[in-house]
């Protein structure tokens, strides 16, 4: 199946002022009501990672998880859970980050990585990069590596693809909104 950027942005609804004023929230349900367009999405980042030297996939919750699955299952690659605080059993480590409208704490357990590994991140959305970048300095304080932050779509009028990549993070999205569109 060709890859049709057209189609992906076609069916990411905009939804302004939520969950706040001021702010464009780009609703990716639609995407997954779409098997077409799920299967265009999937099967790009499959292809794009297949021959990677990535070891594991890293979800981040909650959205990444829904794409980190397929990609984990299609790649024959170990899923790592990025959640919220207090959502994972056993021992943790925790990093705060800033999002576009708040601060939050995402968690990993601690025995995720044993050192070494090529982690791919997954999310739906690359926004602030306040996520991202968490996750990437967990991955590092297991002393794995981010082989690449991914994600359906960026948005970079917020600056959060050049916050990764200034901190050496690879990105890739497989479109962008302008905060016009």
């Amino acid at each position: 199946m060709i890859f049709d950027e057209y189609t992906i942005k076609s069916l990411v609804r905009p939804v302004p002022d939520f969950p706040k004023a001021g702010v464009t929230f780009r609703d990716i349900t639609p995407l997954y009501r779409s098997p077409k367009a799920m299967r265009m999405v999937a099967d790009s980042l499959i292809q794009r990672y297949v021959e990677s030297p990535v070891t594991h996939i890293g979800a981040i919750d909650a959205r990444g998880f829904l794409l980190g699955a397929v990609i984990a299952y299609e790649l024959n690659k170990p899923l790592i859970l990025f959640r919220k605080v207090g959502k994972l059993p056993g021992d943790t480590l925790k990093d705060t980050y800033a999002t576009e409208y708040s601060k939050a704490e995402l968690e990993i357990q601690s025995d995720s990585f044993a050192g070494g590994e090529q982690v791919l991140l997954l999310d739906d959305l690359i926004a602030t990069g306040g996520t991202f970048l968490a996750a990437a300095r967990l991955v590092k304080q297991l002393g794995a590596s981010v082989y690449e932050a991914a994600a359906i779509i960026d948005l970079p009028d917020l600056g959060g693809s050049r916050k990764m990549q200034d901190a050496d993070i690879p990105t890739y999205s497989l479109c962008a909104f302008a905060d016009n569109e």
